[in-house]
């Protein structure tokens, strides 16, 4: 599939160079130094020219560029890139020129574990590590049983090691969701998603199987019925649904239930986007009145539109003032609002809103008298929350089971998050 792998830093220079086939020469480089690194307009990751394709990701002060003669599945190429990306920064904290340059014997060793004549092969970062450590000896584990290496990174299992003891058996499931909103200033939402990541840590002994369902009503893109058709009420639409490799998608596709045997510690288990249905945790209502050229009075009322018993945290609210704003006075009865001149905007921040509750803010913005008259083009406000044990898009995880042939007891958590981070904008 790849028949060059290489990094460059900003002033094209090679710094790691890898050929796996001997349709491409190492004067290629010289190419996408040309192409790319001197071209300032470049707007596109993907460079043909004639039949050699270059895909490139520029990750800090580096370019990670694979480069392939064939008609290489262009998703899996970049896949593979940001994989490498992901194992780099697992190894070394971060990828960058001095990374590289620290780290070059260890890169080397990476990508010929990664890569067999350019057809990925073993990316699974904690298989990575019991391998290829940074120390001069081999691992402990390694030590032990040679044989186990080709078994794992050839295996059904390849991501799992076996062996593996623990003395409390856990299992974490975190179902993150993050909320993108843009609301027009009559309350119309414009556009509502969510984009969600079901996350595991897993630290289970021997070579468990694991079983959780997601809601009866959960219904993904590819299996929608003929259109005009409508759902029943509290149905979950999952779009661009994708699941980690050791996920059986047979049995998800008949039961809804995702079964599987786990990698060991952390991983990303399934991510999701949900375009239907999205319930909005905030309601923020602006009204903003210019009172001629010299003032500008702001009433924002926020309301949480979840259970009582559940509360939004680390709430911050970011409205926009007037370039020619001298002063603001603020008055709230929740939180603390100040006026930030460098960001042109009033920062209004709130620990907690509780479920069902209504906090309002009143300010008053001083105007100083300028030759321009241009009319404020009065840009959205951005509204930053967190919400645990509540999820947008109303995916529900109703089981989480595990079986493992000596049959012991395992502690299951789960855990909601839905947040905002500069994706919630309302338009006054």
């Amino acid at each position: 599939m790849i028949s060059g792998f290489f990094i460059f830093n900003q002033k094209g220079e090679v710094l790691i160079s890898r050929l796996y086939r001997t349709d491409l020469k190492r004067s290629v480089a010289d190419v996408f130094r040309v192409q790319v690194v001197s071209n300032t307009d470049v707007r596109s990751p993907i460079i043909t020219l004639g039949s050699t394709s270059f895909f490139h990701v520029r990750v800090a002060n580096v370019y990670v560029l694979a480069v392939t003669k064939s008609n290489a599945n262009a998703a899996l190429v970049f896949e593979f890139c940001y994989r490498f990306i992901s194992i780099a920064k697992s190894y070394f904290g971060k990828l960058d020129e001095e990374a590289v340059k620290n780290n070059f014997v260890m890169i080397y060793e990476l990508i010929d574990e990664i890569l067999d004549f350019g057809y990925p092969q073993n990316s699974e970062i904690e298989t990575l590590k019991h391998y290829i450590t940074s120390e001069s000896v081999r691992s402990e584990i390694a030590l032990r049983d040679d044989s186990k290496i080709a078994a794992q990174t050839t295996g059904s299992t390849s991501w799992r090691r076996t062996g593996i003891r623990y003395k409390k058996n856990e299992a974490f499931v975190d179902v993150v969701e993050v909320v993108h909103l843009l609301m027009s200033a009559s309350g119309t939402v414009l556009r509502a998603d969510v984009t969600g990541q079901v996350l595991m840590r897993a630290y289970l002994s021997g070579m468990p199987e694991c079983k959780f369902g997601l809601n009866d009503k959960v219904v993904l893109q590819n299996t929608r019925r003929a259109e005009g058709e409508t759902y029943e009420a509290g149905t979950v639409e999952l779009e661009d649904a994708q699941f980690h490799q050791c996920v059986r998608l047979n049995m998800f596709d008949t039961d809804r239930s995702i079964t599987f045997i786990p990698p060991d510690g952390e991983f990303e288990l399934m991510r999701y986007r949900a375009e239907s249905s999205v319930h909005l945790p905030l309601r923020v209502q602006p009204i903003v009145t210019e009172v001629g050229k010299t003032h500008v009075d702001y009433t924002i009322a926020v309301k949480a539109n979840f259970n009582s018993k559940l509360s939004a945290t680390e709430v911050v609210i970011r409205i926009p003032t007037p370039l020619n704003t001298t002063q603001v006075e603020c008055k709230s009865p929740a939180g603390k609002a100040k006026y930030v001149p460098a960001e042109n905007v009033i920062r209004w921040q709130i620990p907690r809103v509780q479920g069902g509750s209504e906090v309002t803010l009143t300010a008053t913005a001083s105007l100083t008298q300028t030759t321009d008259r241009k009319p404020w083009q009065r840009p959205p406000m951005d509204v930053d929350f967190q919400v645990l044990m509540f999820t947008a898009s109303g995916l529900l995880v109703r089981y989480l089971k595990v079986y493992e042939k000596s049959g012991y007891n395992s502690v299951k958590w789960v855990r909601y998050l839905t947040k905002a981070n500069g994706s919630y904008q309302i338009r006054f």
